[in-house]
């Protein structure tokens, strides 16, 4: 038979090179919003440097009180600043130097006002002493706030989440996600006979007249607001340690669980040490290891408590027992899922949650990694590509900036998938795997944006990637790769396009003119034998495919996550 010469051209529609799809509700932000999400001159006046909370939690009446010391470095001389706390908590009284300060006082922004100038690059300290009654969660951990709850036998379960909604609704501070303090000691008066575990490393326990005992923990590395949290309840500790021979220091290994789970708990948290294999294996070392590793059983699902991870999914492997993939690979979704988010969100942290693709996207991405390490690439390949199925495309991943507004839920599969896309267009998994271990020792510690991610793995990757995290992080539409064969009897060509669907159908969708779009995909250009094609900005291209039949033509889609639509027409002089 003939060769079968084929023709492609890639093509985007054409708004996308000067606009932004923006599918997001029509959501009405308020000052509350502002206030709560941008970094505005009373909250960048200053820096924090440590936190010293020492609150008392009276369990019976869902009550805490204390206070909050906030060392902080004036970036600039201010007079006022901001620190947030949420309205329906009191403010007692603000001090300074061993004075009270005047304060005031809009939604949950609390505005102090010092006696002089704060001059630029000094040290201070001010203490906030608060109370009242944190905000109850009604859907933990989605839903923020405190969880009030008991275990089988009556004794008090207690935990907070407040990620999105913010730490101030329990104690007060800087609630901006681009400022960490330090360092931070946590110290937690609780009833006599109860637990109470935070973060970072106990230092001392103390056994005070009223018949409450005080935990003090310290954490020696830069924490988030929203990673900080106590856990109450009578537990059952047990522990151990994690050594890989590629690293001179140990990991403490310590479980805080209910005392009739102990037995499943043995069992099931046996999962830490291959999962801190493969971690370590593909980011590097743990990175809170002075503080060490700790899983501690919660009143709700669980949440990446930065060094005490909270862990509610009732010893079950996949999520709650559901096999989420659909895979059939066994793991326990929260211990995997969460503690990857000491590396991706922890460790390295978006300045603003509207870049939360970050933390869930590589932590979705990693639950396919263990499964790779563990299981082998096909397992791998069976795992990422059950993400599309949870994909909705309704909304663009990243957010609003400056108002506290999350993106879409598709931030968990899509942002996934899209690494996954891009390990594809790389095609060099040495290459690829030392990006992300690049991205943990460059970022290491510090608060980056959606575009720190994307510069550096666009530069060091050599391939430019601008126009794909584009697309799937700031739109709603993902590529289509469109090809029409057409048949005669002397030969068959094909189109190739990319173009992209609008999932909502409007007038102005109808006006919309394409444009060439380059991208990296892999098809076959001989029988079975994959090969990268790369249509460019020049439009059309011919290549030839070698003693195939146009059923014979197949796209490589569990590599890419794009959608693909292949057609068939008959020339006039096909029978001839």
């Amino acid at each position: 038979m003939k060769n079968l010469f084929v023709c492609f051209i890639l093509i985007i529609t054409s708004f996308l090179s000067h606009a932004q799809l923006d599918y997001t509700n029509n959501k009405k932000f308020t000052k509350a919003d502002s206030l709560r999400g941008t970094l505005s001159s009373y909250r960048s006046c200053y820096d924090v440097l440590m936190y010293d909370l020492d609150i008392k939690v009276d369990i019976d009446n869902k009550f805490i009180s204390g206070s909050n010391t906030i060392k902080f470095l004036a970036t600039q001389t201010f007079r006022t600043l901001q620190v947030d706390l949420f309205s329906n908590m009191n403010v007692e009284k603000v001090v300074y130097r061993d004075k009270e300060l005047i304060y005031s006082r809009l939604f949950n922004a609390v505005f102090i006002t010092f006696p002089d100038d704060i001059p630029k690059e000094s040290v201070q300290f001010v203490k906030i002493y608060y109370s009242g009654k944190p905000q109850i969660a009604k859907n933990p951990p989605w839903d923020g706030g405190f969880t009030w709850a008991n275990d089988k036998d009556g004794n008090p379960f207690v935990g907070v989440s407040c990620q999105g909604t913010g730490a101030s609704l329990w104690y007060p501070c800087k609630d901006h996600q681009s400022d960490e303090p330090n360092e931070m000691l946590i110290r937690v008066a609780v009833p006599d006979g109860l637990d109470e575990v935070s973060n970072g490393r106990l230092k001392r326990t103390t056994h005070l007249e009223d018949n409450y005992t005080k935990y003090e923990w310290y954490v020696s590395y830069p924490i988030n607001n929203y990673d900080v949290t106590i856990n109450i309840a009578k537990y059952k500790h047990f522990s151990d340690v994690y050594k890989n021979s590629e690293y001179p220091d140990s990991l403490s290994l310590d479980y805080y669980v209910l005392p009739d789970n102990y037995e499943k708990a043995i069992k099931q948290f046996a999962q830490v040490k291959p999962m801190m294999d493969a971690y370590y294996y593909y980011f590097g070392e743990y990175p809170f290891v002075n503080d060490g590793y700790k899983l501690v059983e919660a009143p709700y699902l669980g949440m990446e408590h930065q060094s005490c991870i909270a862990y509610g999914n009732k010893y079950k492997n996949g999520y709650l027992g559901y096999d989420r993939s659909g895979a059939g690979y066994k793991f326990d979704y929260i211990i995997i899922h969460e503690s990857a988010h000491e590396w991706w969100g922890n460790s390295i942290t978006t300045n603003d949650i509207a870049d939360m693709w970050i933390h869930e996207g590589f932590g979705t991405y990693c639950e396919a990694l263990y499964v790779e390490y563990l299981y082998g690439h096909d397992a791998y390949l069976d795992y990422i590509n059950s993400e599309k199925k949870f994909v909705s495309n309704e909304e663009p991943i990243i957010g609003k900036y400056g108002i506290n507004n999350e993106g879409s839920s598709d931030m968990y599969p899509k942002g996934a998938l899209l690494l996954h896309t891009i390990r594809s267009i790389i095609d060099d998994d040495k290459k690829f795997f030392s990006i992300l271990y690049g991205i943990q020792n460059t970022f290491k510690y510090k608060c980056i944006t959606s575009v720190d991610i994307e510069n550096y793995i666009t530069e060091q990757s050599g391939i430019n990637l601008k126009p794909i995290f584009d697309i799937y992080l700031r739109n709603t539409i993902i590529p289509t790769l469109e090809i029409i064969i057409f048949k005669d009897f002397l030969d068959v060509k094909a189109n190739y396009y990319f173009t992209f669907k609008n999932p909502k159908t409007n007038e102005e969708d109808k006006k919309l003119e394409r444009s060439h779009f380059s991208m990296l995909i892999k098809v076959t250009v001989d029988k079975d034998k994959y090969e990268f094609i790369f249509p460019n900005t020049d439009g059309q291209q011919t290549i030839n495919l070698k003693d195939m039949h146009p059923e014979d033509f197949k796209i490589a889609t569990d590599l890419f996550y794009i959608d693909t639509h292949i057609y068939i027409e008959h020339g006039a002089g096909e029978g001839r």
